[in-house]
């Protein structure tokens, strides 16, 4: 937006605000080293919390035996840290764009590690499962909050005015700033925007935490994008519960050999990644074609495209689970419906990011509560005929494969009115 036509903000002269780029402490300004260190630590934190919530599959056969418990019982440990992390960020994303990201990296990954301790040592179920669900609970921040950290220093929101986006994204920073400013002077006039509310710091929180409500009540785009992740979100945890019963029944591999065929889906995802300077390049494309002025949905082509592989490699899996086909057929069907998920994710994640710049960590925290309900459904897969269940799985996704298409067409018409 041209500098003439931003609106003209009404501050007093003590308001708070940055010096441009060049501040030292805007996070704009953090040297491009740190600021891709902050990728790496919070990336590896997000693994971490997303590894431990599948690598637990692959306890079953050792731990229902010692604990004496059913099959169905045992995925309950599965299904309750998955539960914990969709209801941490409720409590997490908002509460981080109130107090700042780095208090509640610091407590969601203390607590993170305490609970992993009574998970090593339980003695039975009833602890395992309660363990399962305060660890996913405490380390689900690494999987919202990171959003909002992403896409603070590293990305600038273009569609917002540069004024304006200077002064909404970093709240946080910018009341540590009029601190500062406060203990250097001596002066206590000096107040960010955000200190100037009226409202109690209970009530700030409160709406704080009805935020992700909100989104998915109000913003139907929102709740769309959410509902479609958290099916394919389902559907790729019934792999993690599937492939023990195809590879290990079917085709007769042991422990380590069946933990070799989820190469299938990690392959595809690292062949997706190396796709990502071509979803660039779109990007900017479809930036030049709107006359340099972008828009959320342009962060979606990714999404679309794996929207159609995602059914494919589906259709592919499910047709090849026979043991009379060769146990490579199915492992290249996960590789592409794994490669169709990251897609979709990436796609979806950036979309909320971008559409919801001030409260993305919320947006995030909407998405990753809807997107892990339907985790539930894993405790059924070992009462189902496995090659039924599977293209069962095939024809939600395939009438799903739309939604994509659906915001990116409509998105600017709804925002507009």
């Amino acid at each position: 937006m041209p500098s003439q036509d931003r609106p003209e903000l009404e501050k007093d002269a003590f308001e708070v605000s940055w010096d441009g780029d060049d501040d030292p402490m805007c996070p704009r300004s953090l040297p491009l080293f740190r600021k891709w260190t902050m990728v790496v630590i919070v990336g590896m934190g997000s693994f971490c919390v997303t590894a431990a919530s599948s690598i637990y599959t692959a306890t079953y056969a050792q731990m229902n035996p010692e604990f004496g418990i059913s099959g169905i019982v045992g995925t309950l440990g599965l299904s309750t840290f998955v539960l914990g992390i969709s209801l941490g960020p409720l409590l997490m994303s908002p509460l981080s764009e109130f107090y700042g990201r780095r208090p509640i990296y610091l407590i969601s990954w203390g607590m993170y590690v305490i609970w992993l301790i009574p998970c090593a040592v339980a003695r039975n179920a009833e602890t395992m499962i309660v363990a399962r669900f305060l660890d996913g609970f405490a380390g689900s921040a690494f999987l919202s909050v990171a959003g909002g950290t992403y896409g603070t220093p590293i990305r600038r929101v273009y569609q917002l005015p540069y004024a304006l986006e200077m002064d909404i994204l970093y709240p946080v920073k910018l009341r540590e700033k009029a601190r500062a400013l406060r203990k250097d002077t001596g002066d206590d006039r000096w107040k960010a925007p955000m200190e100037k509310s009226t409202k109690s710091i209970a009530r700030k929180v409160g709406l704080s935490l009805l935020r992700p409500f909100q989104l998915l009540i109000f913003e139907p785009m929102c709740l769309l994008l959410c509902v479609f992740s958290a099916i394919l979100l389902g559907v790729l945890y019934l792999f993690f519960g599937a492939f023990g019963v195809i590879f290990g029944d079917n085709y007769g591999f042991n422990l380590w050999q069946t933990g070799l065929s989820f190469l299938g889906i990690f392959v595809g995802m690292i062949v997706c990644s190396a796709t990502d300077p071509l979803w660039r390049l779109v990007h900017a494309r479809l930036i030049q074609r709107n006359n340099g002025v972008p828009e959320p949905e342009f962060r979606l082509p990714p999404a679309i495209a794996g929207a159609v592989l995602v059914p494919i490699g589906l259709f592919w899996f499910a047709w090849t689970t026979y043991p009379h086909v060769h146990w490579i057929m199915p492992i290249i069907g996960s590789g592409i419906f794994g490669a169709g998920t990251l897609l979709v994710f990436t796609g979806i994640f950036t979309f909320l990011v971008d559409a919801y710049p001030l409260y993305a960590a919320s947006a995030l925290a909407a998405n990753s509560f809807v997107r892990r309900l339907p985790v539930i459904r894993i405790a059924d897969v070992q009462q189902t005929w496995l090659p039924v269940g599977v293209k069962l799985t095939r024809f939600p996704n395939s009438r799903d494969a739309s939604v994509p298409v659906s915001v990116f067409s409509t998105w600017e018409a709804i925002a507009e009115a």
